[in-house]
């Protein structure tokens, strides 16, 4: 994967549209890599700072299709570019960064130990219980009353807001963004399973933003351009609602201190979404490979009607496109894929 990324950045920089950046570093070490991609006029300079739409996955480690949602996304705005006249108004006015994996640490043990493994790997007050979910760990209602403090529980978020550093990396990267000029105008917070488009606030479901109606128009939107691209359906709910649920009834997890609340709250992204992708639990976290190409559409789809909107459009520009155009844009055309194969294999015979 991240040799993927440095062959994107290392093909599209040139013409200005792509860059390879750092989030940070994680618990073990391991970089946080993310694709940052934007169309600037030329006699704009690269840290001009910009409106940025946010895009994460793999805050939880076994949830593999959301950090391969995020990667599909990302490829796709780069190569709809010169055939989509709704991707370029978008990338001419946003920067979107594209942060595939949160939680390296996790993801790489998922591989290679423990496939359902949720958490980080960062060491807690119990020895014989590691990992921190990365969910429950931001600052924003932190210590809210449903916190879990029990290191053994899948969604403890440690003894103290950012305890966990894979999300205070994020935090510190995010905040040094707006501190820079950058605004960060909406965020998509990508997990399995259960196909929800779940809004602000996570901490309680007494509280509500003061733009939830606005919240949950555009979330309705979303999950109606989803089910356009593929027939799957996505509900919409609060965050606080989202739990998933298992054979023994619903899967009680921490409220406080969720990435979605935090960026909502604290960083002015007032267009802030956790999705759940497919499926609804037939096959859960160990969602089949085949699934791949038409949940990243389904969150290409999506994107788009959000960066849309965002542009004040409301995404009627979308709705007018004909239908052959709206076809066009929704089967990805990989014109360099076989380019960018054989390129990467080549890389990979090298290293």
């Amino acid at each position: 994967m991240v040799a993927w990324m440095r062959l994107i950045d290392s093909l599209f920089r040139g013409r200005g549209l792509v860059q390879m950046i750092s989030i940070g570093t994680s618990y073990e070490g391991r970089d946080i890599p993310a694709l940052r991609v934007g169309l600037r006029p030329d006699d704009e300079a690269s840290d001009h700072p910009r409106e940025v739409v946010l895009i994460t996955g793999g805050l939880h480690a076994r949830e593999w299709i959301a950090t391969s949602s995020v990667n599909y996304a990302a490829w796709s705005f780069i190569q709809s570019l010169d055939k989509d006249p709704i991707v370029k108004s978008i990338l001419e006015r946003f920067d979107l960064v594209f942060v595939p994996v949160i939680n390296p640490d996790g993801y790489e043990y998922t591989w290679e130990v423990d496939r359902l493994w949720r958490k980080s790997r960062q060491r807690t007050k119990m020895s014989y219980c590691q990992g921190l979910d990365l969910d429950h760990s931001f600052s924003y209602q932190w210590g809210s009353s449903d916190h879990q403090t029990e290191p053994c529980s899948e969604s403890y978020g440690g003894d103290e807001p950012f305890q966990a550093v894979e999300a205070a990396q994020l935090a510190a990267w995010a905040k040094n963004e707006t501190e820079n000029g950058s605004k960060f105008v909406g965020y998509l917070d990508l997990h399995s399973y259960s196909q929800q488009i779940l809004v602000p606030y996570s901490y309680s479901c007494q509280a509500e933003p003061p733009n939830m109606e606005n919240l949950q128009e555009v979330a309705m939107n979303l999950a109606k351009h989803m089910r356009l691209s593929n027939g799957e359906f996505y509900t919409v709910a609060s965050a606080c609602e989202g739990a998933i649920a298992n054979s023994a009834g619903p899967l009680a997890e921490a409220r406080g201190g969720s990435a979605i609340d935090y960026f909502y709250h604290e960083l002015g992204a007032h267009y802030s979404y956790q999705i759940k992708l497919r499926d609804t639990g037939s096959y859960g976290f160990l969602l089949p490979s085949d699934n791949i190409i038409p949940v990243g559409e389904e969150i290409f789809q999506a994107m788009k009607y959000l960066g849309d909107f965002l542009l004040g459009n409301n995404g009627h520009e979308w709705a007018q496109e004909s239908s052959s155009e709206e076809q066009a844009a929704q089967e990805p055309i990989f014109e360099d894929s076989d380019e960018v194969v054989t390129e990467l294999r080549r890389r990979r015979r090298n290293t």
